[in-house]
């Protein structure tokens, strides 16, 4: 299949479990827990979560593609587990957090997050730099979570 198959598949699939998994609990504006929690003041603004959230989705999409594609390629198969494993406990992270209101396990899965994050974007990296290179908006923005 060519890469832009792929990624036809890709793409539509990651954002759409992203956008699943947002739909399970109210988040930002919509839920009143958590407009009454004190938030730092570098929290971005609510309409900034659903375009941060998309376009990091579709890069997520894109670089799973570039690793499917990559057949043949030493560590592809990590690298898709990995991949897996990292998209589960992002899509974990809104219904934990928003709709079962538990901080502190929210908090801890963002570590765990961060770290199969780190060790996604690694792995993909050695199938395909730029597989590795667009993940990083991820842990950027998870890292600021």
């Amino acid at each position: 299949m060519s890469l832009l198959r792929w990624a036809a598949v890709t793409v539509p699939l990651v954002v759409l479990l992203g956008f699943g998994s947002g739909s399970l609990a109210p988040s930002g504006g919509e839920n009143a827990w958590y407009m009454a929690l004190t938030k730092p003041a570098a929290t971005p603004p609510g309409w900034a979560f659903p375009v941060a959230w998309t376009t990091l989705y579709a890069l997520m999409g894109l670089a799973l593609a570039m690793v499917l594609h990559a057949r043949g390629a030493q560590g592809r198969g990590v690298a898709l587990a990995l991949f897996a494993v990292a998209l589960a406990l992002n899509l974990v992270w809104t219904p934990l957090f928003f709709g079962a209101r538990e901080v502190t396990a929210g908090w801890l899965l963002i570590i765990a997050m961060l770290a199969t994050g780190i060790a996604t974007t690694m792995a993909f990296a050695r199938v395909h730099a730029l597989a590795g290179w667009l993940l990083v908006p991820y842990l950027v923005w998870v890292s600021y979570a």
